[in-house]
C-alpha cells in the first residue's frame, strides 16, 4: 500500500511539472531539432528526409486557424518558386486536438487530427509534407512555435538562421509590404547573412496539451445555458425561411420519435457552437404534437440546445412542408442552411455529411479573418 501511494505521488509530481512546462522559440544559432512523426501521405518522416536541401524551412502550421489559412495559397505558390532553387519545406501541426475548443473552429469545417490534416492537404492539393506532432509534441516542444504559422529557416549546416513571420500582412486580400520569409531564403540561397533574422509572429496560439484546463471551464459554461422550446406559428414559419436577417441560417426539421433525428442532433449543438459568434444562427424545429412538448424539452435539454428551438403548432404537417421547402418529400430528418436574402445552398432529407455540411457553413462565412 505504501508503496503504491509513493508511485501514485510521484505520478501527481510528474503530472504537475508537465502542467508548468515553458516554451520557448529556439534560439538562433541553434541546430535543428530532429522529429519523427507521421505525414498525411501516410510516411514518416525525420529530418535526415531533408538532408538533401541546402537551406530548409519547417513552417509550424494548422487547420483551424484562420491565420495559418489565409497563408495556404502563398505557401503554396512560395514552395513552387523556391524548392527548383534548393530550398526544402516541411509543415508540422504542434496542436493537441484535445485542447483545441468548438468556439476555436468558427473559421474551420475541422479540427487539427492527423485524418482532418490529409483532408485538408487534399482539399487545398498541399504541395509540402505535412506532419503530425499533436500526440506528444516532442517536436514542437524543441522548436518552440509561439503560435500557427511560426517560421523556422535553417541554413546548409542545419543551423537556425530565420525565425517568425511569413511576412507582414495576415490578410490574404492585400499585397505584403516586407515579405520576410522570401527575405531570408534569399539570402541564404546567395550564401549572406539574413538581415532581419528574427521577427514577431501574428496567429493562432499553439495549443498545448497541459494547457487544456479552459477547455473543461467552457463546457461547464455550455451546459448552464438556457434550452427553452417556443411555440412556432406557420406565418413564423414563412419569416424564417425567408431569412431577411444578415445571418446564414441552419434549419433542423426532427421529431422525438425520430431515431436518425436523434442521432444527428449532437452534431447541431456542435454545429452551433462553432459558428454561432459569427453570423450564423441555427433552429430547429419539432414536428412533435402538443402531447409530446414536454418529451421534445426534455431531449432538448439532455442536448444542451441552447439555440433556438421551436415546436410547429399548426394542426397541418403539410403546410409546414410546404412552407419550408416545396422540394422536401416530408420525411425526416430534414436540414437546410438558407443564406441572407432567403436562397437554399445547401438542404437533405435524412441524416446530415457533418463534414459536407460544415464545410458548406464556413465557405459562406469565409475562413478569414478579413472575411467578417
Amino acid at each position: 500500500m505504501k508503496t503504491l501511494l509513493i508511485f501514485l505521488l510521484i505520478i501527481s509530481l510528474q503530472s504537475g511539472i508537465a502542467q508548468d512546462k515553458d516554451v520557448h522559440p529556439l534560439p538562433l544559432g541553434s541546430e535543428a531539432p530532429d522529429f519523427h512523426l507521421p505525414a498525411t501521405d501516410g510516411n514518416m518522416y525525420s529530418l535526415n528526409d531533408f538532408q538533401d536541401y541546402p537551406v530548409l524551412a519547417v513552417i509550424f502550421t494548422c487547420n483551424h486557424c484562420p491565420t495559418a489559412q489565409a497563408y495556404e495559397d502563398r505557401l503554396i505558390q512560395m514552395i513552387e518558386e523556391y524548392r527548383p532553387r534548393g530550398v526544402g519545406f516541411v509543415a508540422i501541426s504542434p496542436n493537441d486536438p484535445d485542447a483545441v475548443s468548438l468556439s476555436e473552429l468558427g473559421y474551420s469545417d475541422i479540427n487539427d487530427r492527423l485524418d482532418e490534416m490529409k483532408y485538408r492537404a487534399d482539399q487545398k492539393g498541399y504541395n509540402f509534407t505535412y506532419l503530425y506532432d499533436g500526440e506528444d509534441q516532442k517536436a514542437s516542444i524543441a522548436y518552440g512555435p509561439a503560435a500557427t504559422p511560426h517560421v523556422f529557416i535553417f541554413d546548409n549546416r542545419r543551423k537556425l538562421r530565420y525565425r517568425g513571420r511569413i511576412d507582414d500582412t495576415e490578410n490574404p486580400y492585400l499585397q505584403p509590404r516586407k515579405e520576410d520569409m522570401k527575405e531570408a531564403l534569399d539570402a541564404l540561397l546567395e550564401g549572406g547573412p539574413v538581415s532581419t533574422p528574427e521577427t514577431k509572429t501574428f496567429g493562432c496560439s499553439t495549443k498545448w496539451s497541459w494547457k487544456n484546463e479552459w477547455i473543461q471551464a467552457e463546457k461547464e459554461r455550455w451546459s448552464q445555458e438556457p434550452v427553452s422550446l417556443l411555440e412556432l406559428e406557420l406565418k413564423d414559419v414563412e419569416t424564417l425561411r425567408q431569412n431577411d436577417s444578415e445571418k446564414w441560417r441552419l434549419i433542423n426539421v426532427w421529431a422525438t420519435w425520430c431515431g436518425p433525428c436523434l442521432i444527428e442532433f449532437p452534431e447541431f449543438v456542435d454545429i452551433n457552437r462553432m459558428y454561432r459568434n459569427r453570423k450564423f444562427e441555427f433552429v430547429s424545429i419539432s414536428t412533435d404534437k402538443l402531447g409530446q412538448r414536454d418529451k421534445a424539452l426534455e431531449l432538448l435539454e439532455g442536448f444542451e440546445a441552447s439555440g433556438t428551438n421551436y415546436r410547429f403548432a399548426g394542426d397541418n404537417i403539410y403546410e409546414l412542408i410546404e412552407a419550408i421547402d416545396p422540394d422536401w418529400q416530408g420525411a425526416l430528418p430534414y436540414t437546410l442552411l438558407i443564406e441572407p436574402g432567403g436562397q437554399i445552398i445547401y438542404k437533405t432529407q435524412g441524416m446530415i455529411n457533418p463534414l459536407e455540411l460544415k464545410t458548406t457553413i464556413v465557405n459562406s462565412l469565409g475562413r478569414f479573418y478579413a472575411d467578417d
